[in-house]
């Protein structure tokens, strides 16, 4: 049963975890939990001093994904160059909506989210709440662009921001 689950995620391997982005498999260990024997993945998400333990067996059942495509980052890059979408809803409404995008792991509606709530200089004041949204995404983004280019975060930002400011111009 977990055989399967081991083949596709292991030590070192890089994965994305919906609710909190790009984490690596330090290990996979054996723990009796309500005395059942469980095996895990044990995944640390560094940059938040996170870590994070999920049954081998229900890891693709709650989402865990392994890095996007160089294909599928370049898809997000070029969603990143479209025009905002901006719906008429009510803040609160899309602003559910942006979270749920965010936390669905998929890179590319958390691009959409980025394109969506970036604003240039001469654009109006963002929302606190806004503001946040945007952040988690643009964070979330940027991670897994350093993560499946091999790049450093501060490279990975550049390379998201030249996309936005290009689109801006």
């Amino acid at each position: 049963m977990s055989k399967s689950r081991k083949a596709e995620f292991r030590p070192n391997d890089f994965v994305v975890y919906p609710a909190h982005g790009v984490g690596k498999i330090v290990s996979i260990e054996d723990r009796e939990i309500a005395g059942m024997e469980l095996e895990l993945f044990v995944i640390s998400f560094e940059k938040d001093k996170m870590t994070l333990r999920v049954p081998t067996n229900k890891a693709v059942e709650v989402g865990m994904r392994g890095l996007s495509s160089q294909d599928t980052v370049t898809r997000a890059l070029a969603t990143l160059k479209g025009k905002a979408r901006v719906k008429r809803a009510m803040w609160s409404r899309r602003a559910q909506e942006y979270e749920q995008k965010i936390n669905s792991g998929d890179l590319l509606m958390i691009a959409e989210v980025v394109r969506d709530l970036h604003r240039t200089d001469d654009q109006r004041e963002q929302s606190y709440s806004e503001r946040q949204l945007y952040e988690a995404a643009l964070e979330r983004l940027t991670r897994e662009v350093a993560a499946v280019s091999g790049v450093d975060e501060a490279n990975a930002q550049k390379q998201v921001g030249d996309v936005l400011v290009a689109r801006a111009a």
